[in-house]
């Protein structure tokens, strides 16, 4: 008669093929998952229990075998194994054995607070660097974990997809497909009639420009998944037409109540109040009420919203003690003075600029603009570069327009004088990096500017060039690694050619918005394999890749119109993972340059000045006109009696004529004020250090840190004859493994995996550029895990005698009195029952056991039991010593039973303590029970004699 399925719950071992396993939760009738008792999941296999000719049937776990006991390092190394080789850790948060990236502390705290909601509705406005990313994903992961989602959906702006894509597959292993409308068209067709590509991939990353239409966005809402998280939530509320239709597409999804909504923003209230509180009442309806409600019931409201809304700045990170969270940030601005040639150029530019706009006075709406626009273009370009300036002068402003001509659809106009000379809007700032148009005529003047600025091409007639050419030299001399940042293409090119041709040493590329966004990471990756590298960049790159790992400086070579970008800019090196200790930021500009000037006191000092008072960089007020006006008032409209390129200080800007410098002076005290009362109202961080730092220290004990990988995949190695080569020095630091100089099934294994020859490898993240960053679960460390495991505990091969050893005995230093070590691995069933039915996991856990010569056994905590395993042997034991050791020691491990039963039932009621307490299982949660599957393996048996004991 054949064997049940049911007859195994998960976690029980049986044996089949002539083999133990491990039964997986995933079994399910006559079909029966299994895990090989020494495997890994990639081994995991699935039998179908009426037709195996040799049914399954219950199995013990076999004792170590004394005649294959080693040396004491050998002992060691299995720890190290069995730590490393578990995927369903026991600790209550289920994920952190499938993730590639060592979190910090201060990022569980959203995880943590997400736990505790039956539907995850969570607000992450942490400041930029600071991880949102692997904030978001991390609740993902630990949801898949649980079992509570089974399909996810990450919406973000199309320049982030691949980003977003790339994060989720190589630190959390979630594989997820873009859609975008380049690529949805190709999945659709590979999919039967009827089916919805968001129901057949269960994750996918979702351009929000291509879902937000009509159509697209009640065809996703209908199969959109339980789980989803929408990052730069900020583009997503009232506004234009886009954001009017990106919100709808996210209040659709918020209106069903079962779904899991995290919304990521490093900027949640950018001045405009309705669009703030409009993206809270995604979160709960009532908090979009929260402005207008009575004191006594915003004040409950606040203290809700308070468990859903969690935002950190940088001072506030500092709270958790962690030095090495983020470099330290040294700033400096960098002058040069125009003069000569460039200075009459620059005069010439601006009298013609101020003719454009004085000759339109009243003229025509449209004539105004047009001319205004055209100004504005010209005195961004010509402060940008000669290059810049040639393009503007030479495109005109109707060109490359829809309907070219006067009848250019005006508003597509606007646009686009705003996204390529005002940077765009505060939410949606722009990446656009060509060249605006400013050629409105034709003429013997304008041809004559153009012919002067080609002139001044190279550092020997352009002072900002020659400037940043010395100020470049110095930081590749210091050992920093620079990106050069651009407004337009033709700057990009400028610099770059220049960087080139007088700095022979160093490696220099130029990535600008010609590029793909494939082309462009392309670019960046091969610039990391040079020891010294620049990389001359326009802001398409201010968004969308990190570079911290590759560069460590960044220079703003143009001034960005607004502050944001700038620090934007900034974020793409000054981040989470950044291995500098150092991030050099300068900020270089003229200092006799009536634009810069402009740019410095109308928007970059103010900015600057709130966020030293705050703490928080508040976006610049514009309601699209301010800006353009204040700026043409101070350096156009009374620069001719001003004396544009005056020698001393900057120009007075705000004048008793300036109607639009006060109003927009006025609204940034507005915003300022604006935002103090929000950090005052809002800032909150309910789970501080205290709260979190518990789980984060169990979860390093039970699953190991970087310096437990870097220890085992050294020892492991030259245990196996294929020691690593170390090379490098500094940042660059790293080792090379030789894969072929590995155990056939080991290389064998890694083939499979795409590792193969000769790689460059890192041992401490973040990686070297160029290099494989080894973590707890890089898949060539989990296979060498899983193979040293397996060959223990399947003892001597056909290769050899294994790595690791199952039992041993040495005379060790530091051991006051006979103890003997007992390594186990328990098992765990841990069953939650809800709305949603029953839901079966198998938990792991690796504990060391030290029983003294009363034969009391006591927990080892990792540390304490690394102490004692990876202490060196003293002396040699003899064979007939070692044998006579662990024969007793295996002897007396029947009479040990009952206390090693009782520690693995005390565990199983601490697991379910620790889950309590991470997610409440209240009543709405269904019932939460965890049973320890008796007995627990002892995989490994060590006796440890004091160096004085004698045979």
């Amino acid at each position: 008669m054949t064997t049940h399925t049911l007859d195994f719950p998960p976690g029980s071992l049986v044996r089949a093929r002539g083999r133990e396993w491990i039964v997986m939760p995933a079994s399910r009738g006559a079909e029966l998952h299994l895990r090989p008792l020494g495997g890994s999941e990639e081994d995991e296999t699935i039998l179908y229990v009426p037709l195996e000719p040799q049914p399954p049937e219950p199995a013990s776990f076999a004792p170590p075998d004394p005649t294959q006991a080693r040396d004491h390092a050998a002992s060691a190394l299995l720890l190290d194994a069995l730590m490393l080789s578990l995927r369903h850790g026991a600790g209550p948060l289920r994920s952190f054995g499938h993730i590639a990236v060592q979190p910090r502390a201060y990022q569980l705290v959203p995880l943590l607070m997400a736990l505790k909601m039956p539907v995850v509705r969570l607000l992450i406005a942490d400041d930029v660097g600071i991880g949102k990313t692997i904030e978001a994903a991390l609740i993902a992961r630990e949801l898949l974990d649980r079992g509570d989602i089974r399909r996810l959906a990450v919406l973000c702006p199309p320049h982030l997809t691949e980003q977003w894509q790339r994060e989720l597959a190589e630190r959390f292993h979630i594989d997820a497909v873009v859609v975008r409308s380049h690529t949805a068209d190709r999945l659709e067709r590979e999919l039967a009639p009827g089916v919805s590509l968001f129901e057949a991939h269960p994750y996918t990353i979702v351009s929000l420009d291509y879902i937000k239409s009509d159509r697209r966005r009640d065809a996703f809402q209908r199969a959109c998944p339980e789980f989803v998280i929408v990052d730069e939530a900020h583009t997503c509320t009232y506004g234009g037409q886009g954001r009017q239709l990106r919100y709808q597409l996210l209040r659709g999804l918020a209106d069903d109540p079962e779904r899991h909504l995290v919304l990521l923003t490093a900027t949640p209230h950018s001045g405009d109040e309705e669009a703030f509180y409009n993206l809270l009442g995604l979160l709960r309806p009532e908090f979009a009420g929260l402005r207008e409600a009575a004191p006594d019931r915003r004040a409950a409201l606040r203290e809700a919203l308070a468990q859903h809304f969690v935002q950190r700045r940088r001072p506030d990170i500092a709270e958790w003690h962690d030095n090495t969270l983020f470099p330290d940030r040294r700033s400096a601005e960098l002058t040069y003075r125009l003069g000569g040639d460039w200075g009459r150029l620059f005069e010439d530019v601006l009298d013609y600029a101020r003719e454009l706009v004085e000759r339109s006075q009243g003229r025509g709406q449209r004539e105004q603009r047009m001319n205004g626009w055209a100004a504005l273009a010209l005195l961004r370009c010509i402060s940008s570069s000669p290059a810049a300036a040639v393009r503007a002068l030479t495109t005109r402003l109707q060109g490359g327009l829809p309907g070219d001509g006067e009848t250019a659809p005006w508003k597509e106009l606007e646009q686009q004088a705003s996204e390529r000379i005002l940077d765009g809007h505060e939410d949606d700032l722009s990446g656009d990096d060509l060249e605006p148009a400013a050629q409105t005529e034709d003429g013997a003047r304008l041809q004559a500017l153009i012919e002067a600025a080609r002139a001044l091409h190279g550092p020997s007639h352009d002072p900002k060039l020659k400037t940043l050419l010395t100020h470049v030299r110095q930081l590749l001399a210091d050992g920093f690694h620079p990106v050069v940042f651009c407004r337009y293409i033709a700057t990009a090119h400028y610099v770059a050619e220049a960087l080139r041709e007088h700095l022979r040493d160093a490696q220099v590329a130029a990535v600008t918005g010609e590029l793909t966004s494939d082309e462009r990471e392309d670019a960046v990756l091969r610039l990391g394999e040079a020891d010294h590298r620049v990389l001359v960049a326009t802001d398409c790159l201010a968004e969308g890749i990190n570079l911290q790992s590759l560069f460590d400086a960044v220079v703003h070579y143009d001034l960005s119109w607004n502050p944001t970008r700038h620090e934007q800019r900034e974020g793409r090196v000054d981040r989470f993972g950044q291995r500098a200790r150092e991030v050099r930021c300068t900020m270089l500009y003229g200092e006799n340059n009536p634009v810069d000037g402009a740019v410095l006191e109308v928007i970059l000092r103010k900015a600057e000045s709130i966020r030293r008072e705050l703490g928080v960089l508040v976006p610049m007020p514009d309601d699209g006109q301010r800006l353009e006006q204040a700026l043409m008032n101070a350096v156009l409209l009374r620069g001719q009696r001003a004396g544009l390129l005056r020698r001393q200080g900057t120009l007075d800007l705000f004048g008793a004529d300036d109607a639009a410098g006060r109003e927009l002076e006025l609204a940034w005290q507005s915003a300022r004020d604006k935002a103090k009362q929000s950090r005052s109202i809002f800032a909150q961080r309910r789970l501080r250090p205290a709260d979190v730092l518990p789980e984060w220290d169990k979860m390093n004990e039970a699953l190991g840190q970087q310096e437990d990988v870097a220890r085992f995949v050294q020892r492991v190695m030259a245990r196996l004859g294929a020691e690593l080569e170390p090379t490098g020095h500094g940042a660059a630091a790293h080792h090379k493994l030789h894969v072929s100089s590995l155990p056939p099934a080991l290389r064998e294994r890694l083939a499979t995996l795409g590792w193969e020859g000769s790689l460059r490898v890192s041992l401490q993240p973040p990686a070297a550029a160029g290099c494989i960053e080894l973590h707890r679960t890089h898949p060539i460390v989990a296979a060498l895990a899983d193979y040293v495991l397996e060959q223990a505990l399947e003892g001597a091969g056909d290769e050899g005698e294994p790595a690791a050893a199952r039992c041993g005995a040495a005379f060790v230093t530091g051991v006051n009195v006979k103890t003997t070590v007992l390594l186990l691995r328990l098992r765990h069933r841990l069953t939650r029952s809800g709305a949603h039915g029953t839901h079966l996991m198998l938990c792991e856990q690796a504990l060391a056991i030290a029983v003294a010569a009363d034969g009391t056994p006591r927990i080892l905590t990792a540390p304490q039991a690394r102490a004692l395993l990876h202490q060196p042997a003293s002396r040699n034991m003899p064979a007939a010593v070692r044998q006579r050791h662990l024969q007793a020691a295996l002897q007396a491990l029947p009479t040990w039973q009952p206390a090693l039963d009782a520690l693995a039932r005390a565990q199983a009621a601490q697991l379910l303590a620790d889950h309590r307490r991470v997610r409440d299982a209240a009543d709405a949660r269904g019932a939460l029970d965890v049973t320890a599957l008796l007995p627990a393996d002892v995989i490994g048996l060590y006796v440890l004699l004091p160096d004085a004991a004698t045979a």
